[in-house]
């Protein structure tokens, strides 16, 4: 079987679980953004963006530490396993209770005094789902895909059906009749607490799936592993922490760097997080590959043709993650009316920041260098480094061009840390990457987007009909440059 192939199915499980369960999530965007105002869901996007923080710290990179420490020999009682299990519930215990201590006093600084149950009720859903994240891994060391991917889409259709449950049949419930039943769960005061409600709900039913994975704290606490998961995982903060910075702080930033009122900077917020979410199928595809490719780079270290498998890679993950680019870009006027109208102004930030997803997916392709090298702590400097230019950037473009230069600030920084990582990789580890085609083909795709917007006004053509005549010249250049060569001297050894 071809190692690409292999490699491409395990995504595929992966990715049709992520697809599937992300697309029921993804049909919350359209009921977000109908059903509440741009500044209501600037609210949301502002506590995501928090969130994303605060999911590295109570994790402490012990899901890939685990990774590098698990024992293969004995599964069925991997100290490795417990050892992170253990550390990390006690973590999150701990910030249990701080949060119990600080929330009122939190929820006011963040101006939702009204509310101090938006932090608590975030809080569970944080714990939750770092506790979850050692068991998910374990799944995904032990290639457990189907296992994996039902958790994730019950977990996600659980959220789905919570949220219409409150957002849309309870409201229409309680107008015809508020004295009816509804009222013994429904309180309209709580307005958009319901999306809090809903993903803490599902959260705790996944956690439920997850309790025979849990078992294995029963395995034991091992000192000495425990350091050297600490040594090996404490870099994985830094470089997580600087990756949420890149991915969620422009999001924390426009509340306060935008030139207008709060009013005003919670609806620009809402705005542009709805069209982040337009992004949706390129974040996706980039989950689902990390997910099988993160423990196939560390399983397939040892073989002779590692690098040239690597490099092949990298090759066919550019092509797809370009087709993805295509797709959303041209055919824009019918993904658009997944967000509310009020919500499209924001369409010019989708270009850029699949781009920056793009660069993002190759960066995480380039990291194997750091990994396989134990030289997280290098890294952790690339990492930062780009979380400095976030920060650099965004506090400089957002005062001048709004949330439009947070998007450019966020491809800046995924392609610099790409960049670097590059470099960086061939003094460590040199994989042999076909730079000139990966170039090559992202050009390929930003012209053939170009071509669109130039063509659409001066043909008669109906512009579905043309966004598909470019997407089909794009898959038959690539099919005419790669042909066969996946399968060409990547077989598999076993």
């Amino acid at each position: 079987m071809s190692i690409i192939k292999k490699l491409a199915s395990q995504t595929a499980i992966y990715g049709i679980s992520s697809i599937f369960g992300r697309f029921l999530n993804y049909l919350l965007v359209p009921l977000y953004t109908y059903y509440f105002t741009a500044a209501e869901y600037g609210v949301v996007s502002e506590f995501y963006a928090y969130a994303g923080f605060f999911s590295v710290l109570l994790l402490f990179g012990f899901e890939t530490g685990y990774f590098r420490f698990r024992d293969k020999e004995h599964a069925g009682r991997d100290v490795a396993y417990s050892t992170a299990l253990m550390f990390v519930v006690l973590v999150n215990l701990g910030f249990f209770a701080l949060i119990l201590l600080v929330n009122t006093r939190l929820s006011a600084a963040l101006n939702y005094a009204n509310h101090p149950e938006y932090v608590l009720c975030f809080s569970l859903i944080l714990i939750l789902d770092a506790i979850a994240a050692i068991p998910f891994a374990r799944l995904r060391a032990e290639n457990r895909a189907f296992r994996f991917a039902g958790v994730k889409i019950i977990e996600i259709g659980a959220t789905v059906l919570i949220s219409l449950f409150f957002i849309i049949y309870c409201p229409k419930v309680y107008a015809k009749n508020p004295d009816s039943w509804v009222t013994l769960v429904y309180n309209p005061s709580i307005g958009i607490g319901y999306i809090f409600i809903a993903n803490l709900m599902a959260s705790g039913f996944k956690f439920l799936l997850l309790a025979p994975q849990l078992s294995g704290l029963a395995w034991g606490f091992d000192r000495a592993l425990f350091g050297r998961m600490v040594r090996y995982s404490l870099p994985m903060v830094a470089i997580g922490f600087a990756g949420i910075i890149n991915e969620m702080l422009d999001r924390a930033l426009l509340k306060y760097l935008l030139p207008y009122d709060v009013q005003t900077n919670m609806k620009m917020l809402g705005i542009y997080s709805a069209c982040y979410k337009l992004s949706i199928l390129m974040s996706l595809f980039i989950q689902a590959f990390r997910y099988a490719a993160e423990p196939f780079f560390f399983a397939y270290a040892g073989k002779s043709d590692a690098r040239q498998v690597y490099a092949v890679v990298l090759k066919f993950f550019v092509i797809f993650c370009v087709f993805i680019f295509l797709l959303v870009t041209l055919f824009i006027d019918f993904f658009k009316y997944f967000v509310g109208d009020e919500f499209r102004a924001g369409l010019e930030v989708v270009p850029i920041l699949l781009l920056a997803n793009l660069c993002l997916g190759i960066y995480i392709n380039l990291s194997i260098w750091y990994k396989l090298t134990d030289r997280t702590l290098l890294g952790a400097l690339v990492s930062l480094t780009g979380a400095a230019l976030t920060i650099a950037l965004n506090v400089w473009w957002i005062p001048l061009f709004g949330y439009v230069g947070s998007a450019w600030a966020t491809l800046a920084c995924y392609g610099s840390m790409a960049v670097v990582s590059y470099l960086l990789g061939q003094k460590y580890y040199p994989v042999n990457y076909d730079v000139k085609r990966v170039i090559a083909y992202i050009g390929l795709g930003i012209g053939l987007y170009y071509a669109h917007g130039q063509l659409l006004p001066t043909i008669a053509w109906q512009p579905w009909l043309l966004a598909s005549a470019l997407m089909l010249l794009y898959v038959l250049i690539t099919a005419l440059f790669e042909g066969r060569q996946a399968n060409v001297g990547l077989r598999d050894n076993h």
